[in-house]
Formats: structure tokens, C-alpha cells, sequence
């Protein structure tokens, strides 16, 4: 998909407002995707992580601005279904991923003969949100999230604090595809317990915000991104892990405050990919602006200029194996 080149933001548009613009032309299907290494080599085709959506957008645009002649195909898939799906099929360059790959993941890619290498851009807060009318609450305990989002847990407010509105939950959180799923999944339920399946799941974040606007019983999670465009229409959660309730943001993220829901976001670059000029642009240029305000300007973390070296030395490495 061809994005055309802006030299300036438009008068009174902020970057935001740039960027939520810029999404119509970034974002596109993959369904037309013959095999990424196939594809004409001004091509950078990337699917995967909602939650890493966000920065790899903010990314991309300021990079086609710069470099309009480079055609990017950005889609929302999950991180899961990134990987399945695309990456791993060689079907596109670069998996935007809220977890590290799995095992299972990295074996369908060697099958394929695809070499994924790890980059991490970003440490998000994973953010639970209820409705601003549940007056009721303000922080949770991890023992009492876990207790609401587990399999046979919790069913109404009540059960967990009898002083608490005697009403069912509405729950909204990340389809099994995702990342954030697994991630929390693994920080908040645990391997003893299973997560419950009686709730609304999508990979769309907007549709959980939507869904907990709408109703005062109503709780869901997501990347912390999709509750800082929505402050005053959502409400975030603080979380006690043990040491007094923390509230989810970039500084209690960056500190190490917020556990166990800071987590590290990650792309995912086919190693074969890097032949094409157009990835091993995009890759570095991305490597260099994950270290910068623009990361946080979307509401994550951005990595630290020694992460960003070993990045970009990481993909020095790459390059030169498969240009030389």
C-alpha cells in the first residue's frame, strides 16, 4: 500500500490526530500477499501484536514521510496469529509481537526457512480499565484479578467484596491469538488455573474500550496505549502485587513499580527479509526511533539508547550475512 509523502503536519492537526489519519493508509489486508520474498523489493509487509500497533504505526508514517516510494502493509492479526498465519509462512517481513516467540512458533518458521530475529522496542504497562461510574474501585490485588478472570472464578462484583455492587461482571479482554492474552494470562492466572472463556474477546482494543464506556459492571485489559487515548471515558486500575497498589504508567513502568504487568513489546525481522533494501531501512530507521519520545508519545516505554545499539549491532550482523 502506497503512502504519500507529508514534509509537515497540517496546521492544528497534532500527531495523534496525524497518526490516527495516517492508519487509513498504513493499514492494510494481507489477504493479497503471494510470499513476502517474492514480493517487489519496495515492499515492507508486517502483521502481528495490536498492542504494538501503535508504535510501529507512529514508525512507519514518520518514515514514509521520508521515504514515499516504499510501499508498508501494516495489519492488526495478534500476536499469535501474526506469527501462524504470516511470519512464519513467509507471507510477511516483520511481526509486531506483545510476547517473545514460541518454541512451537520458531519451529514452523525453520520449516519454512525463516530466520526470525528479536528486537525489542518498547516496555508497555498492561492496563486494566473499568467504567469511570464504578466508583466502587479504584485498586485490585492480584490475588482478586486473578479470582475474577479465572475459569470458575468470580461471576459478580460481590463475590469479590461483599460491600461491592451485587452484579455479573461484563468482561472484555484479548482473543487467545494475542500476545496480551498469553502475557496475561501468565502474569495474572498462573499455569495452575486456566483463563475463563466467558468473556468478550477480540483483537480489536478499541472495541474494549467501547464495550467498557458502555456499561458501569463492565472490566477489560489491554496495552496501555488504548487507555491513555481514552483517560476520561475509562478508568485504569491500580494493582497490588504485594507492596501497596501502583497505578499503571510510563514512569511506574520504566521504575519496575508496576508488577507484573510491565512487559517488554517486541518485532519480529525475517532474517531473509533483510536482502530487500526497503526492510533494512525500515528496521534501522525503526530501531533508531524506538529510543526516542515518539514511542512514549503513543504511551509505552521507549528502550534505552544501549538496547537501541544492541539492537541495531544485532541487525548489522543479519545484513551481512545475507547481503554478502
Amino acid at each position: 500500500m502506497s503512502r504519500d509523502s507529508t514534509a509537515s503536519l497540517p496546521a492544528g492537526l497534532g500527531r495523534r490526530d496525524f497518526l490516527a489519519a495516517a492508519s487509513v493508509g498504513l493499514s492494510g489486508g494481507l489477504a493479497g500477499c503471494t510470499g513476502v520474498f517474492a514480493a517487489e523489493g519496495n515492499n515492507v509487509n508486517i502483521a502481528g501484536s495490536s498492542t504494538v500497533f501503535p508504535v510501529t504505526e507512529a514508525i512507519a508514517s514518520s518514515f514514509s514521510e521520508q521515504n514515499p516510494t516504499v510501499n508498508l502493509s501494516l495489519s492488526k492479526t495478534g500476536t499469535g496469529g501474526g506469527f501462524g498465519n504470516f511470519f512464519c509462512a513467509g507471507r510477511t517481513d516483520i511481526n509486531n509481537a506483545s510476547r517473545s516467540i514460541a518454541d512451537a512458533e520458531i519451529e514452523q518458521c525453520g520449516n519454512n526457512d525463516i530466520t526470525p530475529i528479536e528486537l525489542q522496542v518498547a516496555t508497555d504497562a498492561l492496563t486494566v480499565v473499568v467504567n469511570p461510574d464504578a466508583d466502587w474501585i479504584d485498586c485490585l490485588t492480584v490475588e482478586q484479578l486473578r479470582e475474577i478472570w479465572r475459569a470458575g472464578g468470580a461471576t459478580h462484583w460481590s463475590d469479590i467484596n461483599e460491600e461491592w455492587p451485587d452484579e455479573p461482571f461484563e468482561l472484555y479482554g484479548a482473543a487467545t491469538t494475542s500476545g496480551t492474552f498469553d502475557y496475561f494470562n501468565e502474569a495474572i492466572i498462573g499455569e495452575e488455573e486456566n483463563h475463563r472463556s466467558d468473556y468478550h474477546a477480540t483483537e480489536r482494543d478499541r472495541t474494549i474500550v467501547q464495550g467498557v464506556q458502555g456499561s458501569e459492571y463492565a472490566m477489560g485489559y489491554f496495552g496501555f496505549s488504548y487507555y491513555s487515548e481514552n483517560p476520561d471515558s475509562i478508568k485504569a486500575i491500580s494493582v497490588d502485587d504485594g507492596d501497596g497498589c501502583v497505578e499503571p504508567s510510563i514512569q511506574t513502568a520504566m521504575n519496575g513499580e508496576y508488577t507484573p504487568l510491565s512487559r517488554p513489546l517486541f518485532i519480529y525481522v525475517a532474517k531473509e527479509s533483510l536482502e530487500k533494501a526497503a526492510v533494512r531501512d525500515f528496521a534501522r530507521f525503526y530501531m533508531k526511533r524506538a529510543a526516542t519520545d515518539l514511542v512514549s508519545e503513543v504511551g509505552y516505554v521507549p528502550i534505552t539508547e544501549d538496547k537501541r545499539d544492541e539492537n541495531i549491532e544485532k541487525l548489522k550482523a543479519a545484513i551481512e550475512e545475507v547481503t554478502a
